[in-house]
């Protein structure tokens, strides 16, 4: 019996210090697949010109020879700041309406009795049913023949149609886990409604709001497709708008293309980071005491 346990119990080691390594090996690779092409940007926008057309392949970084020419030139040679302000306006615009409104519809649709609550619950995310690709031609058209097509401000009302749906959705769900009794207690203490919202259920509601900004962000940073197909102005082009416009330039060199793309990236980064340090401690923000 002792041999027979001391095997079973090698076996069991084994096969856990398998199963380990094939987890850290399979960590480490997604890890690389993930982190290699945005080292090899970074790389490529910080190794000098000559360098990158004598050796294009190498993806080594010499400290001493990091030139910051591309970011220069990108920033205040090819309107990028311009890019910036408009991206970050449209994003913040953004954000700011889907917060608010998926607050409140969400607040109602959970809390509230009211004709046809079911159908708007069940059918929150249905404009997901359709790919943006379907939905651009046709509001193509409309803008077009209402002469609204070249406007940020148009662009703003098409990022929150696609955000708005997933953010209340995502705030539904939380709304239903938060208890019912704290918002009595605020109603019979005087608050209206909106009092509710706004000193219980906001606070309660922290982490999620985090994730539905951070989500929102993203969308209203990253998307391509409907501005590539509203604007046409320079001036008013978002960032993503603006590195395709460099990219399609055959006499710049790719360089610049890498830069742009690092300044695209790294926002995302970092309000990822930020949010992701702040959601655990919003989880009791504006709990009761006594």
């Amino acid at each position: 019996m002792k041999i027979e346990y001391s095997i079973k119990l090698r076996r069991e080691r084994l096969e856990n210090c398998i199963i380990r390594f094939l987890r850290i090996t399979g960590i480490l690779f997604f890890i690389i697949m993930v982190a290699f092409p945005f080292y090899w940007m970074i790389v490529s926008s910080l190794r000098p010109l000559e360098e990158i057309v004598m050796n294009p392949a190498n993806l080594g970084l010499d400290i001493g020879k990091i030139d910051f020419k591309a970011y220069y030139d990108v920033l205040f040679d090819h309107g990028f700041l311009r890019y910036i302000s408009n991206s970050i306006y449209v994003s913040a615009i953004t954000v700011a309406l889907s917060l608010v409104l998926a607050t409140v519809g969400g607040y109602a649709v959970t809390r509230l009795r009211f004709r046809g609550r079911a159908f708007m619950s069940y059918s929150i995310l249905i404009i997901y049913m359709f790919p943006a690709i379907v939905l651009v031609i046709p509001l193509y058209v409309i803008f077009s023949y209402m002469g609204l097509r070249d406007s940020i401000h148009v662009l703003i009302l098409v990022y929150l149609a696609q955000t708005l749906p997933v953010a209340l959705y995502m705030l539904m769900s939380y709304f239903k886990t938060l208890p019912v009794e704290m918002e009595h207690a605020g109603l019979m203490d005087g608050c209206t409604r909106f009092g509710v919202i706004w000193r219980i259920i906001i606070p309660l509601s922290a982490p999620a709001l985090a994730s539905v900004a951070l989500y929102t962000f993203m969308i209203a940073w990253n998307e391509f497709l409907f501005a590539f197909m509203f604007l046409d102005t320079p001036d008013k082009f978002t960032i993503s708008r603006g590195v395709v416009q460099l990219a399609g330039s055959v006499h710049l060199s790719k360089q610049l293309v890498m830069a742009a793309s690092v300044m695209v990236t790294i926002p995302i980064l970092i309000l990822f980071l930020f949010f992701e340090r702040h959601l655990v401690r919003g989880m009791t923000a504006g709990a009761m005491k006594g």
